[in-house]
């Protein structure tokens, strides 16, 4: 019996996570590294040391630097590049990606530049249905998935049964899947809940206690759900796994980058030696600025993101920006989520 063939781009934490997850559910997986000699070591060692030390991968996983290799042929091809590599490699991609495809995406950001969801860039660079796109999301370290830790996630598609399929090539005993039809909501919760990620870092940074995070998250989830209603998400999304669920799990664990970002900016460390110091791409501090831009466009008031976006790129002192988003105006909690259920029930529905 011939395996299912699956191609993941790229080879870092998230995509050698979500390549594992697939070897496990007894497909062929081709992971495509941007090295040889990355690639090299995931097919004689098992490994990729620099995205997840210490984890050893299925060995039935193989990588490979050649994208044509990697993705021809595939029934499903899961792009997990950085937003801001994802156009480049879609348009490598794209040549070799048959008409009846599959794919699916896992990255949380906005493209800098246009301002656009990764769905959108893909729709734009692959020659493929719009209805074969798929969105993966939730609260998922790579980390904790590697090694089978209980994990869910939502897939969602303007198309029910393309979002089936994603469901059925990923959901496995330790990874459990739902399917979501609202594909801009699911993707305004993945790429903003970075932001506050890198918020609940200054915010430990700084030694506030449970009550500031509590309320950092609950204010967060405010913006989300506020930037999202105006770009025609359904506000119900935000109560799920890729809202709420995602955010938790950013703000509070070891193991997100964004917080882990933040708690270095908290303790006086300049932006680019913080992310010289990670070695990993943070995608909230891209997702500030494209968030800032995006909250303009639409009149959308954030708050957050604006005295993030001025500690992360006009040197603000991250306690004067607490400061001052504690001294704001007084306003009514209930008024700003009655708005947004109303701007939501005034659009037409999704096509």
């Amino acid at each position: 019996m011939n395996k299912r063939k699956a191609a993941v781009l790229v080879a870092g934490s998230w995509g050698t996570a979500l390549a594992t997850v697939l070897a496990m559910n007894d497909c062929k997986v081709t992971l495509w590294a941007r090295s040889a000699g990355q690639a090299g070591e995931i097919n004689r060692e098992h490994r990729n040391a620099r995205f997840i030390p210490d984890a050893a991968l299925p060995d039935t996983i193989r990588a490979t630097s050649d994208i044509e290799e990697a993705v021809s042929g595939a029934e499903l091809v899961v792009f997990v590049a950085p937003s801001a590599a994802m156009r480049e490699v879609a348009r490598q991609a794209a040549p070799f990606i048959g008409s009846e495809t599959l794919c699916v995406h896992a990255t949380k950001g906005f493209e800098a530049d246009t301002l656009k969801r990764m769905s959108s860039v893909l729709e734009e660079e692959l020659n493929t249905d719009p209805r074969r796109l798929v969105v993966l999301s939730g609260p998922s370290h790579a980390e904790e998935v590697v090694r089978r830790q209980p994990t869910t996630v939502v897939v969602a598609s303007v198309c029910q049964e393309s979002a089936e399929l994603a469901q059925d090539w990923f959901i496995a005993p330790h990874f459990r899947v739902y399917t979501n039809p609202d594909v801009v909501g699911v993707e305004v919760a993945g790429a903003i809940k970075n932001i506050i990620a890198l918020g609940a870092g200054l915010s430990d940074g700084l030694g506030f206690g449970d009550n500031a995070k509590a309320a950092l998250l609950t204010r967060g989830l405010t913006e989300i759900s506020r930037l999202g209603v105006a770009m025609g998400a359904n506000p119900l999304t935000f109560a799920g796994l890729a809202g709420v669920g995602d955010l938790v799990v950013t703000c509070t664990s070891k193991h997100s980058r964004n917080w882990r970002a933040g708690s270095m900016l908290a303790g006086g460390m300049p932006l680019g030696e913080v992310l010289a110091k990670m070695g990993m791409v943070v995608e909230g501090v891209r997702t500030t600025s494209a968030a800032r831009e995006l909250a303009a466009r639409h009149e959308v008031d954030m708050p957050i993101t604006e005295q993030l976006y001025h500690v992360l790129f006009d040197h603000k002192p991250p306690r004067k920006a607490v400061e001052d988003l504690m001294g704001r105006i007084r306003t009514h909690e209930m008024e700003e989520v009655a708005g947004s259920w109303s701007l939501h029930q005034s659009r037409p529905p999704l096509i």
